[in-house]
């Protein structure tokens, strides 16, 4: 008659097996294993435990475990540091898994006990006395099994618990052991212990002719040589080729080379004295193997001389890059700060600009002006901690950092390191990349910064940091209090042009293999291309496209046998195709309700035009275009000025009663946001309430308060850029602001009439006509 067990507590457990009348230690440290225990714990301490048939899954289900497990009784629970629970559980009898009825909050199964099957009783007691034999015999070898053990295993007479406790004690590995317990003849069972033991002496008699073997090839007094012709016998009988100690004396020569601090050095050493004495089957082998070959690699005292001549740095500045003379004036001061110290400035430099403005390759014309190595990681997108710090060497395939890895390719201490993206970064579970970032930045810290993998500390504080944004209010506020910033702000289109004639045109001449041919583009046609192919804050589009047409003219001189193909403003489009940009006509004259507004976007500045209109109504106020919620609060607060002001701006004070307002920026399909539309929504309101127009040769650009003060805004170069090619004459900005026109192109200066204005009044007074 079988006996059912019905609703008991699980435990899936990771190799081990547990056994009847085995009385030993648990550590449980899954949330469903512990709730569990919890729940045996609160009825009568009774709990089923089932080996797992692959320890790599995390939720096992019933086809991931065994089919025989052990009903157990809890003796004693005891909770651990770190979320781990101990018990000590003692085994009462095999089970049969027939269900596993629920997983959460922990497991729960149904099963069958099964008992052990005696046979011939003559048979069994020659197994049980053989095995008992052979287990003495073995003890005596392997001297892993206390006196008191041996003895209490001796005394047996109950041949299945004998069974049990043998298996419990031998060195076999979990498949073994589950073999063992769901073998219920005690017969065969014992048997396959006899088996066991015998091979283990076996091994045992091996291991003892291997010493014999290097005992007659050596002398009494050569202890050393000993141990060496030992390990090289164990692994000619393996089939090994390599020697760990020939290994390590090599390691050891490298670590002497390093010359470095004695605490370092003695902490590798150590780790080589393991590897040499550890198995080359095991995998651990091969972990520490690879971790050595990491910290012997690192440049721990390896580093480049810096070129300190200024003019010479200077020369090479001016020749990679056209512009960008606040950058190249903050380079000159750091290496001049480095020549007069013979220190780092300790500072980090963080370029911030939109897209193609060629923060990148400055960096790298940094690294070519100081004579170091370049060094370049991509932060965009990372949001695990572990890239930065690496992982610990207990994970399999685990790897330093990008840090340490970058090092390790430059092979010098002192590399310009170029952190690109850093305001891409994110953050999950894994933890956030921009904390650890602190570490290695912080001038104050990264002298000692240690990676995961490597567990040394590591100096940093000779390397030069440079990190590129788009947007810095994007990159987190710890980091960017480190920094310092540079603008790279847009280029304009006689820069552009400058840079497409020095530097873009002759690369992809050569890159396209028209080098030996008469090939020129004229100003010409590099401002068509500008102006109506590539509107962009950098030259990024503008390289790719020059690319196209000397695709192109590679093609008329292969195909087509043309000695010298000519690019013309009126041809111009057989390479290109029709124009992508073209201007739309600005309005002439003054209108009711439009207003020239000025926006900036991730690619340079741009025109934003506003209208408004009023229709009979309730005063409902419409905001349509795409706006975002920061566009649609400035509507809201135009409305809120205009309704307190109605008097002084000549309105009815009940027209929100009578009128509908709606505010429209065009282009619909594209969003739009930000802080600097207020004054241009509130002009277009108060035009279209008043029926005044608006002056069509202005644009503006400014937040608003409830009180009609202007606010100041960002970006003011690039919006000041689009409204001198947009054609406009005077430009309304925030007097807040007028401190940065003297940071503004001469060309701007002179083309635009730049208005600082403090409050709406003024606005409106200078604005309508």
């Amino acid at each position: 008659m079988s006996l059912l067990e019905i609703g008991i507590p699980t435990v899936p457990l990771r190799g081990m097996v547990v056994y009847p009348n085995i009385v030993m230690h648990l550590d449980i440290g899954r949330d469903a294993s512990i709730k569990a225990v919890e729940a045996a714990m609160n009825a009568d301490r009774i709990l089923a435990v089932i080996t797992q048939k692959d320890d790599a899954i995390d939720a096992p289900t019933i086809h991931d475990l065994a089919a025989m497990g052990t009903l157990v009784k809890i003796k004693q629970m005891l909770r651990l540091p770190g979320g781990i629970v101990r018990v000590l559980v003692e085994g009462i009898t095999r089970l049969q898994v027939m269900n596993i009825t629920s997983m959460d909050p922990y497991y729960v199964g149904d099963y069958e006990r099964v008992a052990s099957i005696y046979e011939d009783d003559v048979e069994l007691e020659a197994y049980r006395r053989l095995a008992q034999a052979k287990f003495n015999d073995w003890a005596a070898e392997a001297k892993t099994v206390t006196e008191d053990g041996v003895e209490r295993i001796m005394e047996l007479r109950d041949s299945c618990e004998l069974a049990d406790q043998v298996a419990f004690l031998l060195p076999i590995n979990t498949l073994k052991r589950q073999e063992l317990l769901e073998e219920l003849s005690v017969s065969r069972r014992l048997n396959m212990i006899v088996g066991i033991l015998n091979m283990e002496l076996q091994i045992s008699d091996l291991e003892n002719s291997i010493n014999n073997q290097v005992r007659q090839s050596m002398e009494k007094a050569q202890k050393e040589y000993f141990l060496r012709e030992k390990i090289r016998v164990i692994h000619d009988e393996l089939g090994d080729k390599g020697n760990p100690e020939e290994e390590a004396e090599d390691l050891r020569k490298q670590l002497k080379e390093l010359n470095l601090s004695e605490e370092i050095h003695n902490r590798i050493d150590k780790e080589i004295s393991r590897y040499s004495r550890m198995p080359q089957m095991m995998p651990e082998a091969t972990i520490l193997r690879n971790y050595l070959d990491w910290v012997l690699g690192l440049p721990w005292n390896d580093m480049s001389d810096d070129r300190l001549d200024i003019n010479e740095a200077k020369a090479m500045l001016e020749a990679d890059h056209y512009g960008l003379e606040k950058v190249k004036k903050r380079i000159l001061e750091f290496l001049a700060v480095r020549k007069l110290t013979g220190k780092n400035s300790g500072s980090i430099l963080c370029l911030v600009g939109p897209p193609g403005v060629g923060k990148t390759s400055l960096a790298t014309s940094i690294a070519k002006a100081m004579n170091r190595k370049f060094i370049r990681a991509s932060l965009g997108g990372v949001h695990d901690e572990a890239e930065i710090r690496g992982h610990r060497r207990t994970y399999i395939g685990a790897l330093p950092g990008r840090m340490i890895q970058g090092i390790k390719n430059a092979g010098t201490r002192n590399p310009v390191f170029l952190l690109d993206e850093i305001d891409k970064l994110a953050s999950d579970y894994k933890g956030d990349p921009s904390s650890a970032l602190l570490e290695v930045l912080d001038p104050e810290q990264n002298s000692t910064f240690s990676d995961h993998f490597i567990e040394i500390p590591f100096d940093f504080s000779d390397v030069f940091w440079i990190t590129t944004a788009n947007v810095a209010s994007n990159i987190p506020g710890p980091l960017l209090d480190r920094m310092e910033i540079i603008e790279v702000s847009s280029y304009m289109e006689d820069e552009k042009l400058e840079i497409a004639k020095r530097y873009l045109v002759p690369k992809q001449i050569v890159k396209n293999g028209l080098k030996d041919y008469k090939i020129k583009l004229s100003d010409a046609v590099l401002k068509k291309v500008i102006s109506e192919y590539t509107r962009e804050a950098g030259v990024r589009t503008l390289e790719k496209t020059i690319a196209k047409i000397c695709r192109k003219m590679a093609y008329k001189v292969v195909e087509e046998g043309v000695e010298t193909p000519k690019v013309t403003v009126r041809n111009l489009p057989d390479y290109l195709g029709s124009p992508i940009f073209i201007d739309e006509e600005r309005e002439k004259e003054p209108q009711i309700g439009y207003v020239n507004g000025l926006a900036w976007t991730s690619v340079g500045g741009v025109v934003l035009p506003c209208e408004a209109t009023t229709m009979d109504g309730a005063g409902k106020l419409a905001l349509t275009g795409s706006l975002g919620k920061v566009m649609q609060e400035s509507g809201q607060a135009a409305m809120s000025y205009i309704r307190h002001n109605t008097k002084k701006l000549g309105i009815e004070e009940d027209f929100y009663k009578k009128l509908d307002i709606h505010v429209h920026l065009p282009e619909g399909a594209t969003p739009k946001d930000g802080p600097s539309a207020g004054i241009t929504m509130t002009l277009a309101m108060v035009s279209a309430l008043t029926g005044q127009k608006v002056r069509a040769d202005v644009a503006m650009t400014g937040e608003i308060t409830l009180r009609g003060r202007v606010l100041p805004i960002g970006g003011l170069k690039e919006k000041l850029l689009a409204a001198l090619s947009y054609g406009v004459k005077e430009v309304f900005i925030p007097k807040s602001n007028e401190k940065d026109i003297s940071e503004l192109p001469d060309s701007v200066k002179s083309g635009l009439t730049i208005t600082p204005v403090k409050t709406m009044d003024e606005v409106l007074a200078k604005a309508l006509i």
